[in-house]
């Protein structure tokens, strides 16, 4: 076995392979970029080593840097995870010429499946079935004319590379013709090379992977399948193993396909051969082959029992049993959730900030690289975590992730977690027929508002606020007009001292994506709602897509708020909702707003019962003032004594 090993990755892989290591009795050495000092893998490892910038090209795809991290650490052999290098024959080869050992397939074997084209073609020598297709095209009039040939819809294919890059879906001449060049260019700028091909697209299609675990020798196990169905925009979003609702002949022609490929190319460590499966008919067609460690890996495990980073460690350190004389089994259920950093509600648009809070339940697996206090960037990918719970059956593990998905919590910046949230309970999802199109077509309202302009300071508060912890440097922090606060959740029937805005001299501009009510009180800020002026005091029905607009405070105040139903969904800390901006805690990002924040609100709110408050009832608000002074830190006991006191007022 190893002595130590270098993870030449970041993020949830890195976390996942230095705690099968530390298991394993292995040191473990990470490298970060500069922009990854502060993350999870770096504190976690036995060493950690700084390899330059943070864009990926001078950090973590610098291999001559790797390596020199390894060597200066006396690290014996390099585990790639997934991504970046991981499928780079070069950086292996680069790797075995300085002594080290890559725990991963063989060069030649990520050259043959790394171009979809030459995986085609030992699929096509090893009786694989495959959809009908081309091999590479040189040019645009060869791609009508394979695509009038093969029968349209299509789908364009880059050659290389994978996650989803450079694929679109072709109905006719006309899409394709719009759409090659544009491939061409996305499969050059990602993966150096701009060789497409054509592909049958079938409609009703799942997305069924095989794993597989090669000795490098002829020897190969076909360990499970998974079904990888619920994707956008071609990444996947939940999987599951084994896949639901195979025929038994189906299952093991699957198995059996993906195991004599891997052999044909004497396979070696883990890897991934992914099919396309007619929903209708169950007949299926060789995809391509993941020549590394897969993302969704973790499901396998699940059901299996097998530890593929262990085995991947075993085999390069050369003490791995033999392959046949290992018998592995599926048993009961795994579902994994991928939770990234998007806005599903804006095409998916990356979210990037610091995580104000992170929990998850501690009865289900979560491989994860986040914590409250890390900032997520926009150097990397956005996924976050990924949540898998296993259970007896399918609908017993559905049940428990739903459970746990309602149970998570992740505050600071916007994620998918609602979004799961609602594909686990949807009755589409629970029947376990989904296909690769699902997501394109299903519905789903976010309770939340966009901020479109955040005004001066808007900031998020409850009612009385912080306080109370002075002693430890905590100034009062809370609504700095509380009684027109407190009416607005009244109006509204929410719980006293509900959270919600409060606004400064000039007020927000506001989208919201369902349907709620809200109150505007305090200062006068000329509210509208679609350009229709709107009344304070008053509880408003606002319609999902609806705008409210608020100007600069006019008349007398200077304080506004605006609450609404139910409240808004930030977490309590230190006992309130409410930001302390100095401090950089509470509310929204311990901030205040900012464009293109994203606010959730507790509950979709579906009333439609509204108040205005009487006149009598109304605070006064007034240009004359009476001031009432309290000193403030400086008067406590750390500062002056109380004699110095009783000198400073006399």
């Amino acid at each position: 076995m190893f002595n130590k090993v270098l993870i030449a990755n970041r993020g949830a892989i890195a976390c996942r392979v230095i705690r099968t290591l530390k298991r394993l009795g292995v040191g473990s050495v990470a490298v970060y970029s500069e922009a990854d000092a502060g993350a999870l893998h770096v504190t976690m490892a036995d060493e950690a080593v700084c390899i330059g910038p943070a864009p990926v090209a001078a950090s973590y795809l610098n291999s001559a840097r790797l390596i020199e991290a390894a060597l200066s650490t006396g690290a014996q052999a390099i585990h790639p995870g997934y991504g970046f290098l991981s499928e780079n024959a070069g950086f292996v080869e680069a790797c075995e010429a300085a002594g080290l050992v890559f725990l991963g397939p063989t060069p030649q074997q990520m050259r043959v499946f790394g171009l979809k084209h030459t995986a085609r073609a030992l699929a096509t020598s090893s009786g694989v079935p495959l959809l009908p297709g081309t091999g590479l095209l040189a040019d645009l009039d060869e791609a009508l004319t394979s695509a009038e040939r093969i029968g349209y819809p299509v789908m364009l294919k880059s050659s290389a590379g994978g996650g989803g890059i450079g694929m679109q879906m072709c109905a006719g001449a006309d899409e394709l013709r719009g759409a090659f060049e544009t491939v061409r260019r996305l499969a050059q700028s990602n993966f150096s090379d701009a060789g497409v091909f054509i592909e049958r697209y079938i409609s009703d299609a799942r997305h069924i992977e095989v794993q597989v675990f090669g000795d490098g020798a002829g020897g190969v196990l076909a360990i499970g399948d998974r079904d990888c169905s619920l994707q956008r925009r071609n990444q996947k979003v939940v999987e599951e193993a084994p896949a639901p609702h195979l025929r038994p002949e189906v299952r093991a022609a699957l198995h059996d396909t993906a195991r004599r490929l891997a052999q044909a190319a004497s396979y070696r460590s883990a890897g991934t051969v992914e099919f396309v499966v007619d929903a209708r008919t169950q007949d299926f067609y060789f995809l391509e082959v993941n020549a590394r460690l897969q993302v969704e890996h973790g499901v396998t495990e699940a059901v299996t029992g097998v530890d593929l980073v262990e085995w991947m460690v075993r085999l390069g350190s050369g003490d791995m049993p033999a392959l046949d004389s290992l018998h592995i089994t599926q048993t009961g259920h795994a579902v994994q959730a991928r939770l990234y950093a998007e806005d599903p509600y804006k095409n998916f648009q990356p979210a990037t900030g610091v995580l104000t809070q992170v929990s998850f339940p501690s009865d289900l697996r979560v491989d994860t690289w986040v914590e409250r206090g890390t900032e997520v960037s926009a150097y990397y990918d956005p996924m976050l975590a990924k949540l898998i719970a296993t259970a007896p059956g399918r609908s017993a593990a559905l049940a428990k992730l739903s459970t746990a998905l309602a149970a998570s919590s992740i505050h600071g910046i916007e994620t998918n977690l609602a979004y799961l949230r609602a594909i686990l309970d949807s009755p589409a999802f629970a029947a376990g027929t989904l296909t690769t199109r699902f997501l394109a077509t299903f519905p789903w309202q976010p309770v939340t508002f966009d901020v479109l302009d955040p005004g001066l300071e808007s900031l998020v508060v409850d009612e009385p606020g912080r306080i109370g912890y002075w002693h430890v440097g905590v100034p009062p922090s809370g609504p700095m007009d509380p009684l027109n606060f407190r009416l607005g959740n009244k109006l509204l029937g929410n719980p006293e001292g509900e959270s919600g805005l409060e606004i400064t001299a000039a007020g927000p501009t506001l989208r919201f994506n369902c349907p709620t009510r809200i109150c505007l009180t305090g200062a006068d800020l000329s509210p509208t709602l679609d350009g229709q002026p709107i009344r304070r005091n008053s509880v408003i029905r606002v319609a999902a897509g609806q705008v409210l607009k608020t100007g600069s405070i006019s008349g007398p105040g200077q304080r506004a708020a605006l609450l609404i139903a139910g409240g808004i969904d930030v977490p309590t800390y230190l006992g309130s909702k409410t930001t302390f901006a100095l401090g950089k805690f509470g509310g929204h990002g311990g901030r205040r707003l900012l464009p293109g924040d994203v606010i959730h609100l507790t509950r979709p709110d579906t009333s439609t019962e509204t108040h205005i408050l009487a006149v009598p009832a109304r605070p006064v608000l007034t240009n004359d003032w009476t001031c009432r002074v309290l000193y403030g830190p400086h008067g406590a006991p750390d500062f002056f004594t109380d004699e110095d006191i009783a000198t400073f007022f006399s």
